[in-house]
Formats: structure tokens, sequence, C-alpha cells
């Protein structure tokens, strides 16, 4: 059975290394905005929501589903956009499409980068910035069909990664990885495409999935490396107290 099409949809992301949101109605994207920011998603993510919103000139009963990014990403940034799409969803009773950051930045590859990397043999390189040594990255081919598993790697393991042939490079890490693919011979090619993921694209690839059936499993976030925490160091007893 077909999933029932969307109408209106909300989507947003405050994974990566922006905050944006945007929204579908009637098969076009009607409203977004973006922000580059490396912090501060938490202060920026509802009120865009709510601008977004506004000038659709739609209300949240509108709606059909939320869309979200679910990572990778900064933790905090991965934490805040889902639990606000649940609340979103939650109070009223709209089901939630996740889609990954992988996907959104492969499918917005303009189309005639595609025809030239299928030409060329190239694999689409989605390469994110994880904030560490480490790069998030994920192959896809020319119809942004992922060809490959999400990884977390250091720069110079990448080549390893990805097929053979050259690379179409896409996401805010493709400087940050192009040294080290290249001092291993691979051909690079920088994507026109934005580095940063655009709510938009992420509301077309949502409303494209169409309502998940009432027996899918929620959206998961996609986390690739642990945690960065740092534990206190264990204090000093009192003089007189004893530790146990």
């Amino acid at each position: 059975m077909r999933p029932a099409a969307i109408a209106h949809l909300l989507a947003f992301d405050a994974a990566g290394g922006g905050c944006a949101a945007a929204v579908w109605s009637r098969g076009r994207v009607v409203a977004r905005r973006s922000e580059a920011m490396r912090r501060g998603q938490a202060e920026k993510l509802v009120p865009m929501i709510e601008a977004v919103m506004a000038e659709a000139g739609l209300r949240y009963g509108d709606l059909d589903a939320v869309a979200v990014t679910v990572g990778p990403g900064g933790f905090t940034g991965v934490r805040l956009g889902l639990a606000t799409a649940r609340g979103l969803a939650l109070a009223r009773e709209l089901p939630l499409i996740g889609v990954t950051s992988f996907e959104a930045l492969a499918a917005a590859v303009p189309e005639e980068e595609r025809e030239e990397a299928k030409r060329a043999g190239a694999t689409l390189a989605v390469l994110i910035d994880a904030k560490r040594r480490d790069i998030y990255a994920q192959a896809f081919d020319s119809t942004a069909a992922p060809v490959g598993d999400p990884v977390a790697l250091p720069p110079e393991d990448l080549d390893a990664y990805f097929p053979p042939g050259p690379l179409l490079l896409i996401g805010d890490a493709s400087e940050q990885a192009r040294p080290e693919l290249e001092r291993a011979g691979r051909r690079c090619i920088l994507s026109r495409a934005p580095a940063l993921v655009d709510a938009g694209v992420v509301a077309g690839l949502a409303a494209a999935a169409g309502i998940p059936r009432p027996d899918a499993p929620p959206p998961r976030p996609l986390y690739l490396r642990a945690p960065d925490v740092t534990l206190p160091a264990r204090a000093k007893p009192v003089e007189g107290e004893t530790s146990s």
C-alpha cells in the first residue's frame, strides 16, 4: 500500500553547523529560513519555526506531518531537533518523519552535477564536520541513493572507505577531507551544493516518503561515535571523612 500523500509539512534541522526550518505546501517549499552557527540552535530553532509557519500562512493544526534531521551531528543539536519534533508531533498527534543529514546533503546536489558525476563514474562523498578529528562520511551514487554505511573516520582512512574512482565532495567537511583524499591519488571535485543542510530539501524528501505506517518505528538519532564527556576528577575526601 502506498503511503498517504502529504499536503502540508514542517521540516527543520539543528543537528549540524546551522539551524534551518522550512514549510512544504502542496508540492513545493513555500517558506524557509537558515542560519549557519556552531552553537546557539536552542535559542534560534523555535523562533525560526514560528517564522516559517507565519510566512506560509499555516497553523500547526493544518500540518499533515513533521520532519526532522536525525544526524549525525552535534549531540546537543541532534537531541534538540528530535525533542522539538517529538513535542510538536505529540501535541498535535502528527506523524514524525526522520531524514539523515547525509540524505539531505546528497539530495541537494544539483541534477547537472549528478549527471556529470555519473558520466565520470564518480561517487558522491557526503562529508560532515564532526567537530573533532574524525569526519562523518557516507557514499552515495549519482541518484543520491546510499552505497555504503555511514561511518566516522579520520581523514587518512577515508580513501579506503569510498569505492574506487573520482569523488564529488559534499558537506562542510569537504575541505578538511580533500587533502588526504588527493594525497591518496583520488580525483576530487567540490560540489556547488550548500555545505549545510537545507530544511527545504528535508521537507521534499519527507513529502516524497509520505505518511509513515502506524506501526513504523519512530525516528531515532544517528550517532556514529560516543559522546565527548569529561568526567570530573574524583574529589579528595575531606579530612575526617572516609571514602567508600
